[in-house]
């Protein structure tokens, strides 16, 4: 019997190498460029390099999950027509060499967790319906576990998956987390593009060069986002979300309007870029894994740290064009309020 279960353990250690924990820091750091496509659902080191290394370059791919998912081939994708490469969603060997070329030291390091980051206060539980929201004092992380994910773009599944038996909890404690920049200067930015169709953001210089991109929720068909060119009007970081009736919401109860609190899980996360339609913004979310999977209540979904660095780098009067608009009567009604209004 001993033998017998020896074996099987050894079995699953072979063919199923992910539970023998080798998505470490020296697998993800020495990670080659894969051979053939990976898989879109599976945590792989070579992919988990790839999304930081694109991240680093200002092609975004959302949340960092070591999955080959849709927001990490339409980084790659952007990434490969910005610099003249074949795409057929393959990991073509000039692109690796190029984003390798384009970015300096290891892909994962240590990080030692500070007070700040197990301080809180965090939520015992993050409601799922508005009405519930507007009493709580902030809209604050969860967990420290869900603070160091977000600080460092990562999912935290692949945050734990890199950090077998850590609490994440504990100031002192070491842990491996993506080597990200915590703050970003793009050049002056002088065009935003959103593509609805393909849910995208693009920000251009001056030259028509991009300078960054990232994948974004835009709207839905009950609630579309304008059409044609707006302005940015303003930026507000840990902005408070105003609810106004208006808007019915169908998973709202109250008939009065109600603020909810600032905190990186308020409904338009912790960063705000105002347009100039009533309603309509950029913003951040609490659901960073969502972005560009989902429909929004009209107006433009980023990762919060995404929407951090737009917010930081875009200048008021800034143009902001929508392509690809649907060609439905209600879309044309820019001045309707069909998103979220914020302010400081």
């Amino acid at each position: 019997m001993m033998r017998w279960m020896l074996g099987a353990v050894m079995s699953l250690w072979i063919f199923c190498p992910a539970l023998a924990g080798n998505l470490d820091a020296v697998a993800v750091n020495d990670a080659a460029r894969p051979e053939k496509q990976p898989a879109t659902d599976k945590l792989n080191a070579s992919v988990t390099k790839l999304q930081i290394l694109l991240d680093r370059a200002q092609f975004s791919p959302g949340q960092i999950d070591g999955k080959f998912g849709e927001n990490a081939q339409k980084a790659m994708k952007a990434f490969a027509e910005q610099n003249g490469i074949a795409f057929d969603k393959t990991i073509a060997p000039e692109l690796w060499d190029q984003l390798n070329a384009a970015s300096e030291g290891p892909v994962v390091v240590d990080y030692t967790i500070t007070d700040a980051d197990v301080k809180g206060p965090f939520l015992k539980r993050l409601p799922a319906k508005l009405d519930e929201m507007k009493s709580l004092e902030a809209l604050s992380y969860t967990s420290p576990l869900e603070g160091l994910a977000e600080k460092f773009h990562m999912s935290e599944e692949l945050l734990k998956t890199l950090n077998p038996r850590k609490a994440f909890d504990k100031s002192g404690e070491t842990i491996v987390v993506a080597n990200v920049p915590a703050q970003r200067e793009l050049p002056r930015i002088a065009r935003v593009e959103i593509d609805k169709t393909r849910a995208t953001l693009k920000a251009f210089d001056g030259s028509g060069r991009l300078i960054a991109f990232y994948p974004a929720t835009i709207g839905s068909p009950d609630r579309p986002t304008p059409m044609g060119t707006l302005k940015v009007t303003g930026t507000h970081e840990q902005p408070t979300y105003h609810y106004n009736p208006e808007y019915k919401f169908k998973s709202v109860k109250s008939k009065r309007p109600f603020d909810i609190k600032p905190g990186p899980n308020n409904p338009v996360g912790s960063y705000w870029i105002g347009l100039s339609a009533q309603g309509y913004g950029i913003h951040g979310t609490a659901e960073p894994d969502r972005v560009s999977k989902s429909a929004s209540h009209g107006c433009i979904r980023l990762t919060n740290w995404d929407a951090r660095v737009l917010g930081e780098n875009v200048k008021r009067g800034t143009p902001v064009v929508f392509l690809d608009a649907p060609t439905d009567t209600s879309s044309r009604q820019q001045g309707k309020t069909a998103g979220s209004r914020a302010s400081n």
